[in-house]
């Protein structure tokens, strides 16, 4: 089990695997009033850093589960770098369909609600985890401005205009489904940069890395 290889690939020096960048990721969990103890479940948790962060800066345990098993493994060293080992572990696993067997203070899945197949879905998949008056945290694209026709919007690497909502569209799909939108922190340009750009040198690297399987036999 595994995602497609061109992630491994792209994002394996990533720490965080979408547009958010590391200050932005502290602002949501300070905005999110983390408190120590507070536990955390995360869908596509990546290589960790969320909740390895979280776990440092605000005392919170945690899981994750991701179907890398690259991220999987940075996952499991970057908890031992910040040393907050103890306090959250990650599974190499298929999220969809993941309920804790604890309840969660936060039920999150950013960036991959593909999960749940949409928005709608993937909150419903979280609920099944989350403890009376917890707090779901999605992350979720949207459009700046809607694209003009399909292709453009293929252009956008969406396969249809239909895959994203405008922002108030966005906000307002969330009461319609019965939750009230408490807190939000946005993405920028400045992290989409990050996220693509990091990309080429990686890229690069491996482009220029090679291989070769050797048997070989020690000398008497």
């Amino acid at each position: 089990m595994d995602i497609p290889r061109i992630f491994n690939i792209t994002e394996s020096a990533h720490r965080i695997h979408n547009p958010i960048t590391p200050e932005k990721l502290a602002t949501l969990g300070a905005a999110l009033r983390l408190k120590s103890g507070d536990r955390v479940l995360d869908l596509g948790s990546g290589s960790g850093e969320m909740l390895c962060t979280w776990a440092r800066d605000h005392g919170i345990t945690g899981t994750g589960i991701d179907m890398s098993q690259l991220f999987t493994e940075q996952a499991k060293l970057r908890a031992k770098e910040l040393r907050v080992a103890d306090k959250v572990k990650f599974i190499h696993g298929d999220a969809a369909g993941y309920v804790s067997d604890e309840k969660v203070s936060v039920a999150a899945c950013v960036g991959a609600t593909w999960i749940g197949g949409g928005v709608s879905g993937t909150i419903e998949l979280l609920a099944r985890s989350l403890r009376t008056g917890g707090i779901i945290l999605i992350g979720e694209p949207y459009w700046r401005q809607l694209p003009p026709t399909e292709d453009v919007a293929k252009a956008c690497l969406a396969s249809s205009i239909s895959d994203f909502l405008m922002l108030p569209e966005l906000l307002a799909s969330f009461n319609h489904l019965g939750y009230d939108v408490v807190e939000m922190v946005l993405a920028d340009q400045d992290g989409w940069d990050r996220y693509e750009a990091a990309k080429w040198l990686t890229m690069r690297l491996d482009k220029n890395r090679d291989s070769c399987s050797c048997s070989v036999k020690r000398e008497r």
